[in-house]
């Protein structure tokens, strides 16, 4: 690899790790709006460790809207109980989950819609994996058979998957 390459790879790199080559506006003065606000809400209650806060406007395939936010301060956040933060993300942690998940928030609503689809599995393996997404809370059901993410949790699954994308 002569010289002129090696540059090349390491400004892609570079501009991978800050985050240039994410699709979206580039960030520019004023942008940081809902920051702004949550620094000025942590002064206000004297978090002096700061917090994190996540928030979202979501219209989904099949026309529902979600408006949400959550904020949570730093101290609060570390002392979250483990195991229970565990459970959550292991439900999350297996692909055939993400993409049930996912299929559900398109529309796809009962089991049978989801075994109708390539590469999840036998039904069997289907409601097992419903039932650990809704035994950690990412997935409820509605009655006859019909599971949907639930609505305070549609913008954190995904938070979840954009933090977990590179």
């Amino acid at each position: 690899m002569d010289l002129e390459e090696r540059v090349a790879e390491l400004e892609r790199r570079v501009a991978a790790l800050e985050g240039a080559d994410r699709p979206g506006p580039a960030v520019g003065e004023g942008d940081f709006w809902a920051l702004d606000g949550w620094k000025a809400q942590l002064a206000d209650i004297r978090a002096a460790d700061g917090g994190v806060l996540f928030t979202g406007a979501v219209r989904l395939s099949t026309g529902q809207r979600y408006d949400w936010q959550y904020g949570q301060v730093t101290e609060d956040v570390l002392a979250t109980d483990l195991a229970t933060a565990a459970e959550s993300f292991a439900a999350l942690g297996h692909p055939v989950r993400l993409r049930l998940l996912r299929e559900i928030l398109g529309g796809r609503r009962t089991a049978a819609e989801l075994a109708a689809l390539d590469d999840v599995g036998t039904t069997g393996q289907i409601y097992h994996h419903l039932r650990q997404l809704t035994a950690a809370g990412w997935l409820h059901t509605t009655g006859r058979g019909r599971h949907e993410v639930p609505g305070g949790r549609v913008v954190p699954l995904l938070v979840a998957l954009s933090a977990a994308t590179p």
